[in-house]
C-alpha cells in the first residue's frame, strides 16, 4: 500500500476532506482583499495645484471640485497664471500642494502623502516592495513548512497578517505604511501556498487538483467582494482595517485544522500520521485497514532536503526551471493586468467586479480541461493570455470598450493558467521537496509580482510596451510547458528517483508500506 492508496482507504475526499477545504478557503478571501486592496486605497482621484486655484478656494466655501476635474494632467502638476492666460510662459512647479477631489474616494494613501506628480512613482514603487514582501515570504515560510509542517506555518501567517494588516491601518507616514505592507505580503505567501499544499496532501489522486482550484474560487471572491466593501467604505485607513480585522475571528483554526498525513510519515512521524489518518477514516465512515498499525511506512530517505535539491538531478532540474520561469510569467501577467485596471477608463468599482466575474468561468472551465491534460491546459491558456494583450496593440487607445474586452479575455487565459500552475506544481514536485519547490517557485512567482507595478510605470512614456511583455512572456511559457512531464492520474512522487524516473515507476511505486 503506497500512500495515496491508504488515503483512498480512509477516504479521499471525504466529508472529512470537505471540512478541510472549507478550513483553507476562508484565509483566501483575506488574501484577495490584501492582494487587491490598493487598487483602492492608493488610487490617485483627479488634483489641482492649490496654487493655481482663487483664493476663496483656500477658505472653504468655494466647490473646487469642477475645477479639478476638468483640469488636465498638466495643469494638475504645475501652472502659471501668466500661462494659463496667454498660454506662452513656462508653467511653474506647485508649491502649496494639492487640492483632491472627493467625488470618488475620501481619503487615499495618495491624498495623504501627496503621491502625485513628481511623486507618483512612490505609490508604484510601494506596490513593488509589497510585492517583494510574497518573495520573501514565500522563501522563508516555504522552508519552514518542511521542516515544521504546513500547518503549522499557515496558523503563523494568519496571526502575523491580522496584527500587521490592522497596523497598516494606523501607519503615521508612508514610510511605516510600505514596512507594514511589506510584511503583510510576506505572510501572504505563507498562507497561500500553505493552505494549498494541506489541502493537496489530504485529497486523493483524482480529486487533489480540486485543492487548487477551489481556494481560487475562493480568492476570486474576495476579489469581487473587495470592490463592494470599497465602494461602500471610501478612507483608506478604515478599509485598511475592514480587511484585516477578521483574521482574528480565524483564532479556532488552532483547534480545528489538521496537519498533514503525508507531511508526517515524510518526518518519520509515524504514529501522529495513524492517529490522524484513523479520525479521517472515522468522520469519512471509513475503517483503518487494521494491518496499517503494524506496518513500518517511509515515504523516502529520512535525510534532510534543501533548495539545492531541486537542481542537483537533471530531470528535477530541467521539471523545476520551467516551473519557475510559468509561476513568474502567470505572476507578472495577472497582476500586471489586475493592477493596471485603472488605466481602462472605465468605472472603478465595476471594473474591478468584473475582474473577479472573470476568474470564476476561468477556474470552472479548468474542472473540465484539466483531468484530461496538465501539459496541453497550462500551455493552451497561457496562449490565449498573451495573444489577448498582443491583440490589444491593434486597437486605438479611444477604443476603452474593446480595450476593456481583450483585457478580460487576457485576464480569463492568465487566471485559468494561475489556477493550473498551482496543481501542476504540486504535482512535479516530489513530497520530500514539494513545499521548499513551491517556496522557491512562489519566489520566482513574487519577482514577476514586484515588476509588475515597474512595468506598468513604463506605460506613461511608453503605452504598447507593458502589452508587448505581458503578451510574449505566456506565449514562451506555453511553448515551455509542452516539455514539462504529464501528471493527470499519476501518483504524487514522494521522492526524488521517483522524479528521475518518471517515465518507468510504477502508479504504485511511491510511499511504499512494507
Amino acid at each position: 500500500m503506497n500512500f495515496d492508496q491508504i488515503l483512498a482507504a480512509v477516504g479521499g475526499f471525504g466529508k472529512y476532506q470537505k471540512i478541510l477545504y472549507v478550513w483553507i478557503c476562508l484565509p483566501n478571501v483575506l488574501l484577495a482583499f490584501h492582494m487587491m486592496v490598493s487598487i483602492f486605497s492608493g488610487a490617485t482621484p483627479p488634483h489641482l495645484c492649490q496654487d493655481s486655484l482663487d483664493p476663496e478656494v483656500h477658505n472653504g466655501t468655494f466647490d473646487y471640485t469642477p475645477l479639478i476635474l476638468n483640469s488636465s494632467a498638466a495643469d494638475s502638476c504645475s501652472w502659471s497664471q501668466k500661462a494659463l492666460r496667454d498660454n506662452r510662459s513656462p508653467p511653474l512647479q506647485c508649491v502649496h500642494g494639492w487640492v483632491y477631489s472627493k467625488d470618488t474616494f475620501l481619503s487615499t494613501t495618495v491624498t495623504e502623502w501627496d503621491l502625485v506628480c513628481d511623486s507618483a512613482h512612490f505609490n508604484n514603487v510601494g506596490s513593488s516592495i509589497y510585492m517583494f514582501g510574497l518573495l520573501v515570504g514565500s522563501l522563508v515560510f516555504g522552508s519552514l513548512a518542511d521542516r515544521y509542517g504546513r500547518r503549522f506555518v499557515m496558523l503563523l501567517s494568519i496571526a502575523l497578517q491580522s496584527v500587521f494588516g490592522v497596523a497598516v491601518a494606523f501607519a503615521p507616514n508612508f514610510i511605516v505604511y510600505v514596512i507594514l505592507r511589506f510584511v503583510v505580503g510576506s505572510t501572504v505567501s505563507g498562507v497561500i501556498i500553505n493552505a494549498f499544499v494541506l489541502g493537496t496532501e489530504w485529497t486523493c489522486t483524482k480529486r487533489r487538483m480540486l485543492a487548487g482550484i477551489i481556494t481560487d474560487y475562493a480568492f476570486g471572491l474576495g476579489y469581487m467582494l473587495i470592490a463592494g466593501i470599497a465602494y461602500l467604505i471610501r478612507d483608506w485607513r478604515k478599509l485598511q482595517l475592514a480587511i484585516s480585522a477578521p483574521g482574528f475571528l480565524l483564532i479556532f483554526y488552532i483547534w480545528v485544522v489538521p496537519k498533514s498525513a503525508r507531511w508526517l510519515l515524510a518526518n518519520n512521524r509515524k504514529d501522529e500520521a495513524i492517529a490522524l489518518l484513523r479520525k479521517a477514516a472515522l468522520v469519512n465512515g471509513r475503517v483503518l485497514p487494521p494491518t496499517l498499525q503494524m506496518e513500518k511506512c517511509e515515504i523516502g530517505s529520512q535525510r534532510r532536503h534543501t533548495a539545492l535539491d531541486l537542481v542537483r538531478t537533471p530531470q528535477m532540474r530541467k521539471q523545476a526551471f520551467i516551473l519557475f520561469y510559468l509561476w513568474f510569467v502567470n505572476v507578472m501577467v495577472y497582476y500586471g493586468l489586475s493592477l493596471g485596471v485603472s488605466r481602462l477608463g472605465t468605472n472603478l468599482y465595476l471594473t474591478q467586479l468584473v475582474f473577479g466575474l472573470v476568474e470564476i468561468p476561468a477556474r470552472s472551465i479548468v474542472l473540465f480541461v484539466l483531468p484530461l491534460s496538465r501539459r496541453l491546459s497550462q500551455g493552451g491558456f497561457l496562449a490565449i493570455g498573451g495573444l489577448a494583450c498582443l491583440c490589444m496593440l491593434a486597437v486605438p487607445a479611444d477604443q476603452q470598450n474593446v480595450l476593456t474586452g481583450l483585457a478580460m479575455v487576457g485576464k480569463f487565459g492568465i487566471t485559468a493558467s494561475f489556477a493550473i500552475i498551482y496543481v501542476y506544481t504540486a504535482e512535479i514536485f516530489p513530497t520530500v521537496l514539494r513545499q521548499t519547490g513551491m517556496g522557491v517557485s512562489s519566489m520566482f512567482a513574487r519577482i514577476g509580482g514586484v515588476l509588475a507595478p515597474m512595468i506598468n510605470m513604463v506605460h506613461n512614456h511608453s503605452p504598447n510596451t507593458p502589452l508587448v511583455i505581458f503578451g510574449a512572456g505566456p506565449l514562451l511559457g506555453a511553448v515551455l510547458a509542452l516539455m514539462l512531464p504529464e501528471t493527470a492520474d499519476r501518483p504524487l512522487p514522494d521522492t526524488v528517483e521517483d522524479v528521475e524516473n518518471w517515465d518507468t515507476r510504477s502508479p504504485t511505486s511511491a510511499s511504499r508500506c512494507v
